[in-house]
Formats: structure tokens, C-alpha cells, sequence
């Protein structure tokens, strides 16, 4: 084990050591290009119009290792020094944090001042041009991944030039997704073409069930326009084949991300209601200052990035325990000084909760301001997981969902398998009873109410990755945690995940055709005329003390 711990600092204080050591200032990979070097000079101060013809010229005399460059200049992160005209790449981080690479090599150059850099100019006609540009370098010379993203990019831009490349591509290409997107840009071009009727439905076959933007566009534009013009019967009957398959796709792929989306919330109403349950379970008290304690979890991840700003990547790390801490520290402070005192008193300690939420958020106004404050996202939690042309799911939600499984999972071993959790079941059960037996059940609920807010604060957390931190943060979830406790069962953590769930996918299924207000005024309903016929929700305590 210490052997284990050692390579583990060791490899860290080395990781360390390589970000901190100083940069070298390595020599461009173009310097012993004659050819390429005049005209990249020459790319600080061409006019617009010279500018069309020079990325082509510089294409040619590079290949391969100018693609760092167009790249850049495309999103336009190119810049140019002043004095020795070399070019850098400048980029400004979500943060503010502005960096200077070297273009080629991307090596950080700290020896570089920001604000003394001249952009390199470039307007939209300019970005076509480079997009398609930077496209056929993929395409012929690129790695598996940049050929196939090449071939998709092309679909939008089958131009004679394009179609050439394409097919000087597919000669030797060997990767059979590259291919297949290669193979689906030429018969796009075949179908619009007056090609003979067997390559028309050659072409259409390769098309069929294919879920590329581009592709359904051109068949759409087809039965619009074209399908009463087509003389052909078998070719129309075969366009509408196809773009019925890709629709029922789409449509099944839509359901999907709606499905995503609905556990998505789920997963944060998961988070927030969890806590709820376990406090409102074990000391039967309506905390009006739940949402509260989100907000103090989002308000500490502000504060951590604040204080973390060149590890904003590392920052969630670091505030995931210490909002725990100061969530979980103000529920205990609230429940030792006020909630204590009003123990058989519903009504008192509702109205209790509810103005200290209200001193809470005035708190917060008089510290923070009233303003929305962003939270930044790290570059883990960034872009999206592309599974197909219509289903994107977001890293973001995605790794939320994760982490509200993974927080349920713990706080269900910790009420199965510890001390702590065996007297909070007991508390729960029979609380003079407990007493009897010698638990300490102020103890307990002191405890057991730090711990349902620190578990807030988490959630408060996991929401500052998906909206604006602000005063009100809480208000917006306090309700929908409040019906997932006791849709679910008072209580019982499992009825909360499914209760969380259930709320979050219906209410997703809804929005669409009823809109958010609608789809949440007739979940509430809905949970209304349920506890009617099921007043202790779907999973009800059982034993003597249930009642």
C-alpha cells in the first residue's frame, strides 16, 4: 500500500512539475520551408480577395501541417505579432483566462502579450473556404475520425472541386464508416444528376435509413419539388421509402433524447429530494429551507472557482466536499438552534423554515448581489456525446445522472450499513423507543439533518453545471422535491428515485405538447387526485410505527 501511495505522489508532483516548467521556445516546423514561409508572411497583411487564393497556395505547400493553422484562422484564433510578424494562436478560455500558443506546435508562450497581438482577417466567404479547405486535407491525409468528419462536412458542399476529391478519397480508402460516408456524398450527387435509373436507385439505396441532416434535405426537396415532376415511378416510390425510414428513425431517436432530458432532471430532482426524505422521514419536519441549502452548495462551487481559477478542471473536485460541509453545517446550526425547539409542532416549524429561507436568500443578495452569477463548466463536463446525427446526449447531464446514482448508492449504504444509519433507523421507526434503548436522538437528528442538507448542497453542485447561480436557485426545485418525497413515499429512498424519475420524464414528455408551466400544473394534479387513493405514495413505510 505505501508502495501504491508512492508512485501515486510521485506521479502527481511529476505531472505537476512538466505543467510548471518553463517553456522552450522551439523553432517553427515551417522554418526550413522556403516555399511556405514567404506566403505565410504574407498572411498578416493580404487584402480579403488576395487572402481566397492565398490559403489554397498555402495548402499545396504545406499539406498536412498547415491544418493547425487554418484551423485557427477559421475559428478566428489567429493572430500575428506586431513587430516580427509571426504567427500565434490567441485563445480566451470560458474563464477569461486568455492563453498564446504557437500555431504549429501549440506550445504556451508566456513570453507573448496578449493584447499587443493583431488578428489575421477573415470574413465568411473567407471561413467557407477554409472549412472546405481544411475538409479535403482531412479527408486525404487525416486520421480515420478527421476522414469521416471531412467526408460528413463535404455532404453540404458538393461542389465540382469537392466531388473530385471524394472520389480520388474512395480509390483507397479502407475504413468502412469512411467509406460509407464517402460513398453516401456521391450518391447524393448521382440523385441529383440526370444519371441512368439503375445508378439513381443504386443511389437511393445507399441513402436509405441514412440520418445525415443533409441527406434527409435532399429527399424532402425531392418529394416537394421534384416527386410530382418524376417520371420515373420506381425512383419516387424508392425516394419515399427512404425518407419514411429515416423519419420513423428520427423520430425514435427524438424520443430518446426526450427520455435522456426527462432522467436528466430526474436526476437533479433526485438530488434534491433526497436529503428531504431522510429529514422529513426521520424527524417528520417540513423544511422550507431545502431549497436553501441547494443554493448554498451552487453559491460554494462559485466561491471555489473563484478561489481556483487557474484549476477551474480540478474545482468541481473541490467543491463537491466543501459544499457538503457548509450546506451540511448550516442545516445543523438551523436544526440545534430553532428546529429543536418546535419538536411536535408542524405548523411553527413551517413558518420557522420559511422566514429562515428568506433570511438565507436576503443573505446572499447582501454578499453576492441579486445578479446571476456563471459557473463554469470544466472541459470534462464540456461538448456533447454524439451517438448519431439526431441523438446528442451532454457530458454535462450526463455525468450528473452518473453522480446522482452514485450519491444514492452511498447514502443508501450509509442508512444500511453504519451506526449512524441503524440509529437513524431506529429514530425513524419508534423515537421513544430509541430513546429508551439509550440513542441519543438529538444527536441523531442533528445529524440526520446535516447530512439531508449537505446532500442538498451537492445538489446545489450538480445544478450550478446547468443554469445561472442566483438568489432564487432554490425556490425553482423546493415544490418538485417536496411532491418527489411524497409521490414516492415518505421516507423511503427507493420510492424517491422512482418518484424522481417518474416526475422528470413525464414532465419531458409533456413540455412539448402542453409547454413547462402547463406539464408541471398537471403533474401536480395528477399527484393530487394520486394521494387521494394512495396517501402514503407509491412505497409506504410498514411496521407499528408506520403510522
Amino acid at each position: 500500500m505505501r508502495i501504491f501511495l508512492l508512485l501515486i505522489c510521485c506521479f502527481v508532483f511529476s505531472t505537476a512539475a512538466a505543467q510548471q516548467a518553463p517553456e522552450i521556445d522551439q523553432a517553427e516546423p515551417v522554418d526550413d520551408n522556403a516555399e511556405l514561409s514567404p506566403l505565410l508572411l504574407e498572411l498578416t497583411d493580404a487584402n480579403l480577395r488576395r487572402m481566397l487564393s492565398l490559403v489554397t497556395e498555402i495548402e499545396q505547400a504545406g499539406g498536412r501541417m498547415v491544418l493547425p493553422l487554418l484551423t485557427a484562422m477559421q475559428d478566428g484564433a489567429l493572430y500575428y505579432q506586431a513587430d516580427s510578424r509571426k504567427l500565434v494562436e490567441r485563445r480566451e478560455s470560458d474563464g477569461g483566462r486568455v492563453t498564446v500558443s504557437d500555431v504549429f506546435s501549440g506550445v504556451e508562450r508566456n513570453d507573448v502579450d496578449p493584447e499587443s497581438l493583431e488578428q489575421v482577417r477573415i470574413n465568411n466567404r473567407l471561413r467557407a473556404v477554409l472549412q472546405a479547405t481544411i475538409a479535403r486535407i482531412r479527408l486525404l491525409q487525416g486520421s480515420d475520425a478527421e476522414r469521416a468528419q471531412a467526408a460528413q462536412i463535404m455532404l453540404s458542399n458538393l461542389d465540382e472541386e469537392n466531388l473530385v476529391v471524394l472520389n480520388e478519397a474512395i480509390v483507397n480508402e479502407q475504413v468502412p464508416a469512411v467509406a460509407d460516408m464517402i460513398n453516401v456524398a456521391l450518391a447524393m450527387n448521382v440523385l441529383v444528376t440526370d444519371a441512368p435509373q439503375d445508378e439513381r436507385l443504386a443511389a437511393v439505396a445507399t441513402l436509405h435509413g441514412n440520418l445525415e441532416g443533409p441527406v434527409r434535405n435532399l429527399l424532402r426537396s425531392f418529394m416537394d419539388e421534384l416527386g410530382r415532376n418524376e417520371q420515373d415511378p420506381e425512383v419516387r416510390a424508392a425516394i419515399e421509402s427512404a425518407l419514411a425510414s429515416i423519419e420513423r428513425k428520427v423520430r425514435f431517436y427524438e424520443l430518446m433524447e426526450q427520455a435522456f432530458y426527462g432522467l436528466s432532471l430526474g436526476s437533479v430532482l433526485l438530488l434534491a429530494a433526497i436529503g428531504l426524505a431522510v429529514t422529513f422521514g426521520v424527524m417528520g419536519v417540513i423544511n422550507m429551507a431545502h431549497g436553501e441549502m441547494l443554493m448554498l452548495g451552487a453559491y460554494t462551487t462559485y466561491v471555489v472557482q473563484l478561489l481556483m481559477p487557474e484549476f477551474i478542471n480540478y474545482s468541481l473536485w473541490v467543491a463537491i466536499p466543501a459544499a457538503f460541509m457548509v450546506s451540511g453545517l448550516v442545516g445543523m446550526f438551523i436544526q440545534r438552534f430553532v428546529i429543536r425547539y418546535l419538536n411536535g409542532r408542524p405548523l411553527e416549524t413551517l413558518l420557522a423554515t420559511f422566514g429562515i429561507s428568506l433570511i438565507l436568500q436576503q443573505a446572499v443578495r447582501t454578499i453576492f448581489s441579486p445578479l446571476n452569477r456563471l459557473v463554469v463548466s470544466p472541459d470534462w463536463m464540456s461538448g456533447s456525446w454524439d451517438i448519431n446525427p439526431v441523438l446528442s446526449l451532454t457530458n454535462n447531464r450526463l455525468f450528473i445522472l452518473l453522480f446522482s446514482i452514485i450519491v444514492f448508492v452511498i447514502l443508501l449504504w450509509i442508512l444500511k450499513k453504519t451506526s449512524l444509519g441503524l440509529q437513524v433507523r431506529a429514530v425513524s421507526q419508534n423515537r421513544d423507543m430509541a430513546k429508551a434503548m439509550g440513542i441519543r436522538t438529538d444527536w441523531v437528528d442533528a445529524m440526520t439533518f446535516g447530512l439531508g442538507s449537505g446532500i442538498a448542497g451537492i445538489a446545489g453542485v450538480a445544478l450550478s453545471q446547468l443554469t445561472n447561480v442566483g438568489p432564487n436557485l432554490g425556490q425553482d426545485y423546493i415544490i418538485d422535491s417536496f411532491m418527489v418525497v411524497v409521490f414516492g413515499g415518505v421516507g423511503n429512498l427507493w420510492g424517491t428515485l422512482v418518484g424522481a424519475f417518474s416526475l422528470g420524464v413525464a414532465n419531458k414528455f409533456m413540455e412539448p405538447a402542453t409547454g413547462a408551466v402547463l406539464a408541471k400544473i398537471i403533474t401536480l394534479v395528477f399527484i393530487i387526485l394520486f394521494i387521494q387513493i394512495r396517501p402514503k405514495g407509491l412505497f409506504p413505510q410498514k411496521g407499528r410505527a408506520a403510522e
